[in-house]
């Protein structure tokens, strides 16, 4: 009981679950209608432009059987006995998954960033041991789940999910072939039926291209990822919706999906943005620019900087040679009143926080243990997209938008820190109440993942614009109401996260979704 209300509680929507409720005890005969309807079927989404596909065609989808067929007619036969009659485990298991793929793989996505955002700990000879991709269990455990690896998880998980989707929706709508219970009215079924075809089922090509990008990100979690998918795709047949080939098709299709998207990432340069031979050549040229103090690690023993290299990472939405076009300006001098105005503000901010301040400060930190601010975002967006009633591709499509555009960030913002290895404020005496990143100052990365996230979620949700840049604002605030950083760190941050995001808008206008 209480573990099936726990899962509901990420669910957005209206579910009907009292029914459910009140059956917790016995064997439930009669399954409620639960789960999510779309407000619209996006029927031409396969024409949509795809992100790693050439084209929704690129990967081919065999014929399904004829209805009349004696392979589909057995195949109706036999969901009609699974879905019959659920236990309770079963019922959950349809709920649960019911309120949409792609916002439940997003979800469990999220949780694992959240598992693994944990620093390595220094050992017995004063070291911190590097996660090992090899070993992933091993202590340090892989991946330190850090901001811009959770931004590049996230990103490959949602241009998965979205390439595949688009591929399914070109042969859903090429072979037209109907739900099950349209072709037999006796099947029951637990969750609302469209007029969707079901041949690839878009949950199975969902759960399996979000599977393969998972387990290369989180390689820990292989039985833990294996076991959901499992329960993902008999949750479909338990609730009356795709028939096993549905199913079948779906996975192989999601499965060659993410296999073209991992073909990038083996590519986009992460293997080298941990490279500390980097650093020395990073600090001597930051001084022959005039900065006089750099940035230093402030743990004890010193702890490496956070992947100096990042910003080399292959983005999505521009061109690498566009990357210096976005580095933010340089930072004030260490001498400067701009620079001693600035830290005058956070030490009386030491002196005198308010209550909202630390609030605000607190709410926004994403620190470790948590998904980081990409996730924050991602939760956003997949709620208001949830609230939408958006079809699985359109879902996909948005969180494949600012996905990209966090990741976009994250490579922008380590460009501008390593680039200036301006130091912290910690450096001129000043201490912080939400945790200590160790990494450069200038800029911030809290606002330029809130930059980007709001410039695209307010162009996809133009009725909550305005919402989102209030939300914007304050996360970026907040890096200054926790002493983490100088206000001049987070107006950079926010500007270059509006022009990240309009990267992605430019992608948007063009993809042929009609938004």
């Amino acid at each position: 009981m209480k573990t099936y209300i726990n899962r509901l509680k990420g669910a957005i929507g209206v579910f009907a679950t009292v029914a459910v409720l009140m059956s917790c005890d016995k064997t439930i005969e009669e399954p409620q209608r639960v789960g999510y309807a779309p407000a619209s079927v996006d029927e031409k989404a396969g024409s949509w432009k795809t992100y790693q596909l050439t084209s929704a065609t690129e990967i081919a989808v065999p014929a399904p059987k004829a209805v009349s067929s004696p392979e589909y007619v057995a195949e109706l036969a036999s969901l009609k006995q699974k879905s019959a009659s659920l236990t309770k485990e079963q019922q959950e298991a349809v709920v649960y998954w019911g309120a949409g793929a792609v916002y439940r793989w997003n979800e469990i996505a999220r949780e694992l960033a959240a598992r693994y955002n944990i620093p390595p700990a220094y050992n017995a000879e004063g070291k911190y041991p590097v996660p090992d991709a090899a070993n992933p269990l091993a202590d340090p455990k892989f991946p330190f789940a850090n901001p811009p690896y959770a931004s590049r998880a996230l990103a490959y998980l949602s241009v998965a999910q979205y390439d595949a989707l688009v591929a399914a929706w070109n042969y859903k709508y090429q072979f037209k072939r109907a739900a099950p219970s349209k072709t037999d009215a006796t099947i029951r079924v637990a969750l609302p039926v469209s007029s969707i075809p079901t041949y690839p089922s878009e949950d199975a090509v969902v759960a399996a291209a979000s599977v393969t990008i998972l387990k290369a990100m989180f390689p820990g979690e292989v039985p833990y990822l294996e076991a959901r998918l499992k329960e993902h795709r008999e949750s479909r047949l338990w609730a009356g919706m795709n028939v096993e080939s549905d199913l079948v098709a779906g996975v192989d299709l999601g499965n060659a999906v993410a296999a073209r998207v991992m073909g990038r990432a083996r590519t986009d340069g992460m293997a080298a943005a941990n490279n500390q031979t980097l650093t020395a050549g990073m600090i001597e040229k930051a001084k022959e620019r005039g900065l006089r103090e750099v940035w230093v690690s402030q743990e004890l023993p010193l702890r490496p900087p956070m992947l100096p290299n990042y910003g080399a990472v292959l983005p999505w939405n521009f061109a690498k040679a566009d990357l210096e076009k976005l580095r933010a300006v340089p930072p004030p001098a260490l001498d400067s009143p701009a620079f001693q105005k600035d830290l005058e503000e956070l030490q009386n901010i030491q002196k005198n926080q308010t209550r909202e301040q630390a609030r605000i400060a607190n709410y926004w930190a994403d620190g470790a243990g948590s998904y980081t601010p990409p996730g924050h975002w991602h939760r956003t967006a997949a709620n208001v997209s949830h609230e939408a009633r958006h079809s699985e591709v359109r879902m996909a499509r948005t969180l494949a938008l600012l996905g990209t555009a966090e990741m976009d960030a994250a490579i922008t913002c380590w460009d501008s820190k390593y680039y200036y290895y301006y130091p912290r404020p910690q450096q001129f005496k000043v201490k912080t109440s939400v945790g200590l990143p160790n990494f450069p100052s200038y800029t911030s990365g809290h606002s330029t993942f809130s930059g980007a996230a709001a410039t695209v979620l307010g162009y996809l949700f133009p009725d909550q614009a305005e919402i989102f840049t209030k939300q914007a604002q304050e996360a970026s605030v907040s890096r200054i109401y926790g002493l983490i950083h100088y206000r001049f760190d987070c107006e950079a941050g926010l500007k270059a996260g509006n022009e990240v995001g309009n990267y992605a808008i430019a992608r948007a206008k063009a993809d042929g979704s009609g938004l």
